[in-house]
């Protein structure tokens, strides 16, 4: 045995991680690469967000490795929980190579203030809801604190 592979053997590629990848790819490569939905992959379009895509002449649309690229931002920008707004901005401060990086630190700065205000917000409400539960019986008795809180009558 010579340790090379045999030739007659196929190999299946799987398109969403192909190494060889080829371009243009359809919407359903382009979303399995890019770990967005095809849906999604529409809707940034139509928002703007993703510049409209090339499209065959029978109509279907056709993707870029830096289309694809850029879906990747939207969905990391979505995963730390930036708005579209923001995402808009982020993704033309990207394109925009004569951006200073104050402008997207700003962006950014402003988004971690918003989280820290939404998570105090969370916190306080964790609070009341452990205090009602521990004011609460749980036993067979109808009256409930928990309830009279929610209707205000506590």
């Amino acid at each position: 045995m010579s340790g090379r592979a045999d030739a007659s053997v196929k190999v299946k590629r799987d398109p969403a991680t192909d190494a060889g990848r080829d371009w243009p790819v359809n919407i359903g490569v382009a979303a399995a690469r890019s770990g967005v939905s095809a849906k999604m992959v529409r809707h940034y379009e139509s928002l703007g967000l993703l510049a409209r895509v090339h499209r065959t002449d029978s109509g279907y649309r056709q993707y870029s490795d830096a289309d694809v690229h850029i879906l990747r931002f939207i969905k990391r920008s979505r995963d730390l929980g930036f708005s579209m707004a923001g995402i808009a901005e982020l993704v033309s401060l990207w394109n925009n190579r004569r951006r200073t990086s104050a402008s997207v630190k700003r962006i950014a700065q402003q988004h971690a203030g918003e989280l820290s205000a939404r998570i105090a917000e969370m916190q306080a409400m964790q609070r009341t809801l452990n205090h009602l539960i521990h004011g609460c019986h749980g036993d067979g008795r109808p009256d409930c604190p928990i309830l009279d809180d929610l209707a205000g009558q506590a």
